[in-house]
């Protein structure tokens, strides 16, 4: 049975290939990071590096299935909601990982300027968003929109500017070694392109279980009647982010911190790029006119929940509260608080 007829299955049919997908992601999501990880020892890449441009572009994945296939059947508010759904989320992610792996506070043991230049510049995108919905989008290429083509830009630009900023750096904190671990040996067996091998099938993974996700997602939206919005931010926000836990969780472990806070922030650029890939697809206008109140407060928590972390960042303090940063605290309370505004918007 084709997943397009999706919404002509059962909802227990659906919401069961839909748990499947999840699991799928959430499995590839884990090797990934330890495949990637390996991969950073063994080459002498900076794991910050690593965790933007490669774990940050791979876990999205799930983001580009549903938009190309939320688009072409119609719907951009799913595809363009998952997609800021998924910018607020992985935030969220970092903070229940900081509670799980229950070391010190996660900010406190990050240190790279380059971490704190891509939070910075991924608030910037998410009120360029924000912006866009409020003032309109005008098409400038058949039905693609000027607001997504920049968008796009800004997104592009600004992961290549954060991606080299360390090299160009003129500062670092004087205290950025007093609570690092050691550097972790490479002790995997794989030679280097086994374990590319191994990230590529992780990916492909993530890339077929994201395409489920988005179907049965969509179907779901229908089925129980809660509409794209919501469902798009949370239900498939979530279900697209389980490769960031995952991996999130996997890096933290691994006692790679920037590689954590890189893979999300990376994974964001990715993500808001993307409103120039629906507008592409979708053939009934710009994208960014289809959208209103709903998607400018979800741009706007996305970028509360990154400034919240990027002051935790700044102060690098070791204050923690149930196993996690005052940060990460702060950062659920206001995501909590953020989706029941976003419920009464509905």
């Amino acid at each position: 049975m084709p997943l397009a007829d999706a919404v002509s299955y059962p909802l227990w049919m659906n919401i069961a290939i839909f748990l499947v997908g999840a699991a799928v992601v959430w499995w590839g999501g884990g090797n990934l990071a330890r495949s990637l990880d390996e991969i950073a020892s063994r080459t002498g890449m900076s794991h910050a590096l690593v965790g933007m441009l490669f774990l940050g572009g791979i876990t999205s994945l799930p983001e580009v299935a549903n938009v190309v296939t939320a688009s072409a059947m119609g719907n951009p508010p799913l595809a363009i909601n998952n997609l800021l759904g998924s910018a607020a989320i992985n935030i969220v992610l970092l903070a229940v990982a900081d509670a799980f792996v229950g070391r010190d506070a996660v900010t406190s043991v990050v240190a790279k300027p380059s971490t704190m230049m891509m939070g910075t510049l991924c608030m910037l995108v998410l009120i360029a968003v924000a912006l866009a919905v409020i003032v309109g989008d005008i098409p400038v290429a058949g039905t693609i929109g000027l607001g997504s083509i920049l968008i796009c830009t800004l997104s592009i630009a600004f992961f290549v500017l954060a991606a080299g900023h360390d090299a160009r750096s003129p500062w670092v904190l004087a205290n950025a070694g007093e609570r690092h671990d050691p550097e972790p040996e490479p002790t995997g067996s794989a030679s280097l392109l086994g374990l590319s091998m191994q990230a590529a099938l992780a990916a492909l993974a993530i890339f077929v279980a994201g395409y489920a996700l988005s179907q049965t997602g969509d179907a779901l939206a229908q089925q129980t009647g809660l509409g794209s919005g919501l469902v798009g931010f949370l239900l498939i926000g979530f279900a697209t982010s389980m490769p960031e836990l995952s991996s999130i969780i996997a890096s933290l472990k691994l006692r790679r911190y920037e590689m954590a806070f890189g893979q999300v922030l990376g994974t964001n650029f990715v993500n808001l790029s993307l409103l120039l890939l629906a507008d592409i697809v979708y053939k009934e206008g710009a994208v960014i006119a289809e959208l209103g109140r709903f998607e400018m407060i979800s741009a706007l928590l996305g970028a509360i929940l990154t400034g919240i972390f990027l002051v935790g960042l700044l102060e690098h303090r070791n204050r923690t509260i149930l196993r996690m940063g005052y940060d990460s605290a702060a950062v659920l309370l206001v995501f909590c608080g953020g989706v029941t505004l976003l419920w009464q918007t509905m």
